[in-house]
């Protein structure tokens, strides 16, 4: 496994400590740790992806894993926000995200069947950035009328971005499933 593999094992590897400090009261600054450990993770997403261009590392593995991980630390932080009382993320907002990941995950496995494996596009990317920031945001959770507006900002732009990537991924790589898979 090369360097930008192990760096996305990471990712994954963080999340179970990330979940525990952001739904613990009983260690001081829990959040700030699980803001720490979310930031951390998502970083890794731009170092794993600036190794494996720079270096001539990409695989498959990465291809399919670095997406994954990305899903696996934003749902995480999703259904964290879902537990938490007032926290402005709306449950609504969850399931159109996390809906979006599996699809687009079941559409990843029907190609990689046809022996294709479609990396994240430009789009994708912006999503994933964009649900990162508004995650961070939502995580430190800091008081105030205009961070609370910012908030609201992010997760509007996160859900619009989340619906626009999905539908350009399914109609970018509409031939896969023109071909008689489905």
């Amino acid at each position: 496994m090369n360097l930008p593999n192990k760096i996305t094992m990471l990712r994954i590897l963080l999340i179970p400590f990330f979940v525990f400090f952001m739904l613990t009261d009983a260690v001081p600054y829990s959040k700030a740790i699980a803001a720490a450990i979310f930031i951390v993770a998502s970083l890794t997403d731009t170092l794993d992806g600036y190794l494996a261009r720079k270096y001539k590392l990409i695989s498959n593995f990465g291809k399919f894993m670095d997406p994954l991980a990305d899903k696996l630390l934003v749902c995480a932080a999703l259904i964290c926000f879902v537990a938490i009382p007032d926290n402005p993320m709306p449950v609504w907002g969850v399931i159109v995200i996390i809906s979006r990941d599996f699809i687009i995950s079941g559409f990843r496995l029907i190609a990689s069947d046809t022996g294709v494996v479609i990396a994240a596009d430009w789009w994708g990317k912006i999503k994933t950035v964009v649900q990162m920031l508004m995650s961070i945001l939502l995580i430190l959770n800091f008081d105030g009328k205009v961070i609370d507006m910012i908030e609201y900002i992010f997760i509007y732009a996160a859900l619009l971005l989340t619906v626009i990537s999905m539908v350009n991924y399914l109609w970018k790589n509409r031939s896969i499933l023109d071909d008689g898979n489905m």
